[in-house]
């Protein structure tokens, strides 16, 4: 019921924004105010119940954040925007490093995955085609929920009988920071 009347919100949103004959930023604000809770809902049910659920969406999370935060430093002029971009990258890419010298171990059938979804790389390129004047509020609004997601996937996982959930209650506190801060610069914006 709740993904039924999630997943019917996202819709109408996107209609909305779509019959819009404006730029594509609306279009693209209404695309990543969609993807929200469609990721709340994937990390809470798939993600967190099950052990490839969590290694895919663990995986495309960390490709995500680090090619956002290029992005990030490729565009943004705000020194806070910048420093919380570099520490995303730097702290996404050993959690992806991490989590993929477990696979072997934890998880020897399993492979993560090496390329996005098509809801990330919708995020990549709404980011892409922000204006130079909304980029920092497009991508600090994609922070705070796609760190909202992350919380939701490895919180969930991090109570299952599986090697990964130390790497899942390990990741958490580095994402909390992440979203507080996160947080912080897009409320003093």
């Amino acid at each position: 019921m709740i993904r039924t009347l999630l997943a019917g919100a996202a819709c109408a949103a996107l209609l909305a924004a779509c019959q819009q004959e404006r730029s594509p930023e609306p279009v693209d604000k209404a695309q990543d105010m969609a993807s929200a809770p469609v990721g709340q809902m994937s990390a809470s049910t798939m993600g967190a119940n099950t052990q490839a659920g969590y290694i895919s969406n663990a995986a495309i999370g960390d490709m995500y954040e680090i090619m956002a935060a290029d992005i990030a430093l490729e565009r943004t002029r705000n020194a806070q925007v910048r420093e919380l971009a570099t520490m995303i990258k730097t702290d996404h890419t050993a959690a992806s490093n991490a989590m993929k010298g477990m696979l072997p171990q934890a998880a020897p059938d399993a492979q993560a995955p090496n390329a996005l979804d098509q809801r990330r790389q919708g995020l990549i390129d709404n980011l892409r085609s922000a204006s130079a004047e909304n980029f920092d509020r497009t991508w600090l609004d994609q922070q705070v929920a796609a760190h909202q997601e992350a919380l939701t996937l490895h919180r969930g996982f991090s109570d299952q009988d599986s090697p990964l959930a130390q790497h899942a209650r390990a990741v958490v506190p580095k994402i909390e920071a992440h979203l507080q801060r996160a947080e912080q610069i897009r409320e003093g914006m």
